[in-house]
């Protein structure tokens, strides 16, 4: 074996959430393992992320009490899967997702935490449960990661230097001064941060504290990863994938390959292709250019989803683009699109509020219609209420801010007797506590980000004080959820489904367990930790 060359029994492609877990179960099972990451630092999408996994009967959900069964799991995912996505995958997951957490748990200084009353996403179809079954990171000590906290990947929006935000404390912040809860969690914050910057003692949280401790275990267990290390092809012997190749160097896998290298929301040539879209409104990691679904593909693997992402609608600031969660949920706000008309339930699931705007006959770019009262009340993608909005924003034409609506429609060249009327239906909507169009805040998503001091509706309030603004609302996406195609243990697909020997794909270089549907926060996540962690148990 030449300098150039070396043998393990995996290697690994990616270092996001389902790699590292890939890595991790392998080492503890006896196999030498290695994850190549292209980029300069680890984490990918995993570590700009949320952090949040949804993995039903998980013992964490148990602890705090979250009642569930096996059956009312399988039948919700099923519902949000849809025919796509095989009863065995789907079963596979389900069955492998609590014993995953708990080594998981075992092997890493990782803790997690219920995020109490997060709901499913369709908590009202068959199955679904209106308190979650999300769980998150709780804070990591950055004393736990060591030397490697240097080469952790940035996240999608940092905090303020020393201010750890988990899912639960964004909930509240989103509310600004409106609640009680959401002042206190706001000072608390401030406390934890001022102590943090005097102790030095920083600590992480949601995708930066999953990718950090996961790492940290790699670390223990004597996995190597390395940085700046691109595969630029597989190694294919006797008809099995054997390795990977980068520039001049072999990484032999004498058990097989697994894929983690996400998806290809940066490779503008494949999202032209796939989805008619470009590369400008994502905020997945610039690493994830689609290189592990070109190599299966290359391999004769079937592909899935690829016109899929994991969408929500999202403002294209002057700085990158920003995913909006809470923004749409909030009273006082609606949107339209080109003709001044709404076209859906504003506070929907991020996924089916942008299907709703690549539907036919809606006419794009849309716009957030928002009024004073609004921007007093609320966080607005990461201002605080009542701050002024950077003049940027509107000498880009991304916002505006007029007297009146007429003023509003040509500042958007949308019709203003169409704004008006949608206008003015709304606030009817909005005094009844009803939403008679798209059932906004029927739902206890809907109502998760919403206001619990707007009654009768927490999600409805009248846009009617001046001045009005606009924000114009684009698709974007958290990554795509198009790929390879694979079975209930991970290995890659051809269309006539037989397996592709020595190949395996776990994240987002696969084809989205959750099918065109969302079942709740972390379904990115959860699924693509447990595929890593069915891949290594079936090497």
């Amino acid at each position: 074996m030449t300098v150039a060359e070396r043998d393990f029994d995996l290697v690994v492609v990616g270092s996001g959430g389902a790699g590292l877990v890939a890595a991790l179960t392998a080492a503890h099972r006896g196999l030498r393992a290695i994850v190549l990451e292209k980029a300069g630092t680890y984490g990918g999408s995993t570590a700009r992320s949320g952090g949040g996994l949804w993995l039903p009967g998980n013992e964490v959900l148990r602890r705090a009490g979250v009642s569930d069964t096996t059956e009312d799991a399988r039948t919700y995912l099923a519902h949000v899967a849809g025919p796509e996505v095989s009863a065995a995958r789907q079963d596979a997951f389900l069955a492998a997702a609590p014993e995953m957490l708990a080594f998981v748990r075992a092997h890493t200084p990782l803790e997690f935490a219920w995020v109490p009353g997060y709901p499913d996403y369709h908590p009202e179809a068959p199955g679904g449960r209106a308190g979650g079954r999300s769980i998150e990171p709780r804070p990591l000590d950055t004393r736990r990661v060591g030397a490697d906290l240097g080469t952790l990947a940035e996240p999608y929006r940092k905090a303020p230097d020393g201010v750890a935000v988990t899912q639960v404390d964004y909930r509240w912040l989103a509310l600004g001064t409106r609640h009680p809860r959401a002042i206190r969690t706001a000072a608390r914050l401030a406390v934890q941060g001022l102590t943090t910057r005097l102790s030095r003692r920083r600590r992480l949280t949601m995708g930066q504290a999953l990718a950090a401790g996961l790492r940290a275990g790699l670390r223990a267990a004597g996995v190597e990863l390395l940085l700046g290390t691109p595969m630029t092809d597989l190694l294919v012997e006797d008809g099995r994938v054997a390795g990977v190749l980068s520039h001049e160097l072999t990484f032999r896998a004498r058990r097989g390959v697994l894929l983690a290298s996400g998806g290809f929301e940066h490779n503008e040539p494949m999202r032209r292709k796939y989805q008619d879209l470009g590369v400008e409104w994502t905020v997945g990691a610039t690493g994830n250019t689609g290189d592990g679904i070109e190599a299966g593909e290359r391999l004769g693997a079937a592909l899935d989803l690829m016109d899929e992402a994991w969408w929500g609608p999202s403002i294209p600031l002057t700085g990158g683009p920003y995913f909006c969660l809470a923004e749409r949920n909030q009273p006082g706000c609606l949107m339209v699109d080109g003709t001044g008309r709404r076209f859906v339930n504003e506070a929907a699931p991020y996924v089916d509020a942008v299907h709703a705007m690549l539907a036919p006959g809606v006419r794009l770019p849309a716009w957030l219609v928002a009024d004073q009262t609004y921007r007093d009340r609320y966080l607005f993608a990461g201002r605080g209420p009542r701050a002024r909005l950077p003049r940027r924003w509107f000498a880009a034409g991304i916002a505006h801010r007029v007297a009146t609506l007429d003023e509003l429609a040509r500042r958007i060249d949308v019709p203003a007797e169409a704004l008006r009327d949608t206008v003015r239906r709304f606030n009817a909507f909005a005094a009844r506590g009803h939403d008679d169009d798209f059932g906004r805040g029927d739902s206890a998503y809907d109502r998760y980000y919403g206001d619990p001091r707007q009654r009768p509706n927490p999600c409805l309030g009248a846009v009617a004080r001046p001045p009005f603004y606009a924000f114009r609302m684009v698709p974007g996406d958290l990554g795509t959820k198009g790929g390879l195609r694979t079975d209930e243990r991970a290995r890659v697909l051809r269309p006539d489904g037989t397996a592709i020997a020595g190949l395996y794909a776990a994240g987002n270089v696969s084809a989205a367990l959750m099918g065109r549907g969302y079942a709740g926060a972390g379904a990115t996540l959860g699924p693509a930790l447990t595929f890593g962690y069915l891949a290594a148990l079936d090497l």
